[in-house]
């Protein structure tokens, strides 16, 4: 467990202090241009999930939804992590990252109301929508996972 520990408190702590430095340093819907014509910095909030699903709903109930929802996925991943043999490295640290991005977006939920976005990659007129260091770190986990059933563990 103390990878788990070790590897989603990383992934927490750096998405929280790059979206402190994001809202310290850009204004909400401002852009910084990195590297023109392909990436940007920019300073968005998403109050739905993953490409702004939900972000229509009341937000009582988007909240609530978005808590119970993390939470329950969470605890799911704790208990398949558990199953994880110990040498299993791989998909060990897929489940940590995965647990990591999710706490860092729900804390953005808890404390902001939404989630702070700020990684903006784009090729001429098409835009990958803005994310984050927790949603890089749950998709980098969930490709590890999938990599892993591929590789057959």
């Amino acid at each position: 467990m103390k990878h788990l520990f070790v590897t989603a408190g990383l992934v927490i702590f750096l998405d929280q202090l790059s979206k402190i430095w994001v809202v310290a340093k850009i204004p909400l819907f401002g852009v910084v241009e990195v590297i023109p014509g392909f990436f940007n910095l920019v300073h968005v909030r998403n109050t739905g999930a993953a490409f702004s699903i939900l972000a229509g709903t009341p937000s009582v109930w988007r909240q609530l939804f978005f808590i119970v929802v993390t939470l329950g996925v969470v605890f799911l991943i704790l208990m398949a992590y558990r199953k994880v043999a110990a040498r299993d490295f791989w998909s060990k640290s897929a489940y940590a990252l995965i647990i990591g991005g999710a706490l860092g977006n729900l804390i953005d939920r808890i404390r902001l109301g939404a989630v702070v976005d700020f990684l903006d990659v784009y090729w001429k007129n098409y835009h990958w929508p803005a994310f984050n260091v927790a949603d890089a770190a749950i998709t980098t986990g969930a490709v590890m996972l999938i990599i892993s059933l591929f590789r057959g563990r």
